[in-house]
């Protein structure tokens, strides 16, 4: 009976350990905008959206940066789950593709890239 009240102890301590460290790593999403040529874009606004309807309506972003000279912006604290991006700069935009993320690994940076044409 020891043995089996032991080994719950352990297990329960494992799951807390694990809800804790998801809890202090938080979600992250890094979008990376590149051109038809491979090239990166800077000054592209980036801007991430929960559901398609918000997306195609471009209105109740989650949130809007602006890319980096390398760019990339990066959400942090975001749910774990499945983004709409939408990138734009100048008369560009990715409407063509990498529109939806696939869903966010909780408490790690996730990254997606996409071209804007």
């Amino acid at each position: 009976m020891r043995i089996i009240t032991l080994f719950a102890i352990i297990l329960m301590g494992s799951a807390s350990i694990n809800t804790a460290e998801a809890q202090l790593l938080p979600t992250k999403l890094r979008v990376t905008v590149i051109d038809g040529l491979g090239n990166y874009v800077e000054d592209a606004t980036v801007s991430i959206y929960e559901t398609e309807k918000d997306y195609l309506a471009s209105e109740n972003a989650i949130a809007t940066m602006t890319t980096d000279k390398k760019g990339r912006v990066t959400f942090k604290e975001i749910k774990p789950m499945a983004y709409f991006v939408e990138a734009k700069f100048e008369d560009k935009n990715n409407d063509a593709a990498g529109v939806k993320t696939s869903e966010l690994e909780e408490g790690k940076l996730n990254k997606v890239n996409t071209v804007i044409d």
